[in-house]
């Protein structure tokens, strides 16, 4: 029977429809490559992935993709030279009609993309994701598939709990811990609980997510947005904001800025808080990856006389500091995947109740999946997928950052130290905007800093590009590297 295939849109940064039936795997590969050739969505040049990364994509054996480019290679679309691997054949553009030969790709979706603020999907572990899954509904009671406590299944704030401390040096304990459906579900919730307490203002940091600040807004908050400059974050200026109840932060790992929050001006954040009995909603996007120790991180501090284990070469969270003032919020979204719809918050003792209230009792963020995360965690499982995607990502960034220096030595590179995004700042003269159309025109999905400013921003404005290194699989990173690299070269040119 004819069955026809689509890869996933990481493979190679395009979709290859492959029928199943018919002439067979071979000759549906090589017909799908020859089409993306055609149409230019494969352009001349084009880096392709192995054949080993290819077939691992595509669930199909290597020695396929093999035959597939040697056949592909001596009908002169592909090109194969040891230690350039294989490419598009430059002249594979005379192959279009020479009417199209000068145009931009067709508008719709684009053929890469360095989108940040996903992580390489193609790489969920979905073997281990089973496994735990056909653990934890083994062992699930049967109260496990009723409304259940809206606080989330309490195996899962138990496991939590207990690796946020190790982790990310998070004072946590079950009870303090409010499931949600990730970070803008737990945002919402915060809106209402603040709104209910008669908070006007929730102030912001300059550069962020505006979807953020529509959902503050939408509540009936107001968003002053707090200056940021070369270190990161300024929080004196909190006590100047009057009527401000909460401050909205991302201190391990500025977003999209890069910089992680100084000591000092960690304290001054707490200082705030605890003069004025505002709160500190910590966005902890991405506390798994960390690279490299910043030289500025800071020394465990003890939080009321709390005990806190610390960890080694990390920037940790700020709610270790003082966890009656801060409201500490992550996901799963960035070390698995966003489709899971699971996040946490780990809360002061006097919030609990009213959080728990306006989530409700009938909102139970899928307590299975909540049951197979705490199995993943427990078993070590999640651990591991987090040292391995560490090291993959580092090893992205590592090639992203030589590629530069060789081949665009006038780009700068900040943010280096963590997370899943590098900000690359232009020279004088070479508007980002201009930069991310260039971009759009070679098929390459990419953001300026720009459009996370705040449209209330006093500080002085940050030009640059914002590169998501973990949105593309490994199939698709080279290629994705060589078209950015072309773009960079261009426009200085």
């Amino acid at each position: 029977m004819v069955k026809p295939w689509a890869t996933s849109p990481e493979t190679l940064g395009v979709d290859l429809h492959i029928d199943l039936g018919g002439a067979g795997l071979r000759s549906g590969l090589m017909g799908a490559l020859r089409e993306a050739v055609r149409s230019g969505r494969l352009t001349p040049g084009t880096r392709l992935p192995s054949s080993r990364t290819l077939a691992a994509d595509l669930g199909i054996a290597r020695n396929t993709v093999a035959d597939a480019y040697a056949g592909l290679v001596a009908e002169g679309w592909l090109t194969a030279r040891q230690g350039s691997g294989t490419r598009v054949a430059q002249r594979a553009e005379a192959r279009r009609d020479r009417a199209h030969a000068h145009r931009p790709p067709a508008r719709g979706k684009p053929t890469y993309s360095l989108m940040a603020g996903s992580p390489d999907l193609a790489s969920f572990p979905r073997a281990e994701w089973l496994k735990a899954a056909r653990r934890a509904l083994a062992a699930a009671p049967h109260e496990a598939f009723g409304f259940g406590d809206p606080r989330g299944r309490v195996e899962l704030r138990t496991v939590l709990a207990d690796y946020l401390a190790r982790s990310r040096g998070v004072y946590a304990s079950p009870e303090r811990i409010v499931v949600c459906s990730g970070f803008v579900h737990g945002l919402a919730l915060m809106s209402r609980v603040l709104r209910a307490r008669r908070v006007r203002d929730v102030a912001v940091e300059s550069y962020g997510l505006d979807f953020h600040w529509k959902l503050l807004t939408d509540a009936g908050l107001r968003t002053p947005a707090l200056p940021i400059d070369e270190l990161g974050t300024y929080t004196g200026e909190l006590s100047d904001h009057r009527g401000v109840g909460a401050v909205l932060m991302t201190p391990g790992h500025q977003f999209p800025i890069g910089l992680p929050l100084l000591p000092d001006r960690r304290a001054a954040a707490i200082d705030w808080a605890r003069a004025t009995g505002g709160l500190i909603l910590e966005d902890d996007y991405d506390g798994e990856f960390r690279y490299d120790r910043h030289p500025t991180a800071p020394a465990p501090l003890q939080p009321r006389g709390k005990p806190v284990r610390y960890w080694k070469g990390q920037v940790g969270a700020l709610q270790g500091l003082d966890p009656d003032r801060v409201v500490y919020m992550g996901t799963a979204s960035k070390s698995l995947a966003p489709a899971l719809r699971l996040g946490w918050m780990v809360l002061p003792e006097s919030l609990v109740t009213e959080v728990a209230e306006a989530k409700g009792a009938g909102d139970s963020c899928g307590a299975l999946d909540q049951l197979t995360l705490a199995e993943f965690i427990r078993s070590g499982a999640y651990d591991r997928h987090v040292r391995g995607m560490r090291l993959r990502y580092r090893r992205r960034r590592d090639e992203l950052v030589a590629a530069l220096a060789e081949h665009a030595p006038h780009i700068g590179v900040t943010g280096l130290a963590a997370g899943l995004h590098v900000v690359l700042s232009l020279p004088p003269g070479l508007d980002e905007r201009s930069v991310v159309r260039a971009a759009n025109w070679r098929g390459l999905a990419i953001q300026g800093l720009g459009a996370f400013r705040h449209p209330d921003a006093t500080s002085a404005k940050w030009g640059g590009l914002v590169v998501g290194y973990g949105t593309p699989s490994d199939s698709a990173w080279a290629g994705t590297l060589d078209v950015l690299l072309d773009v960079l070269s261009a426009v200085e040119e």
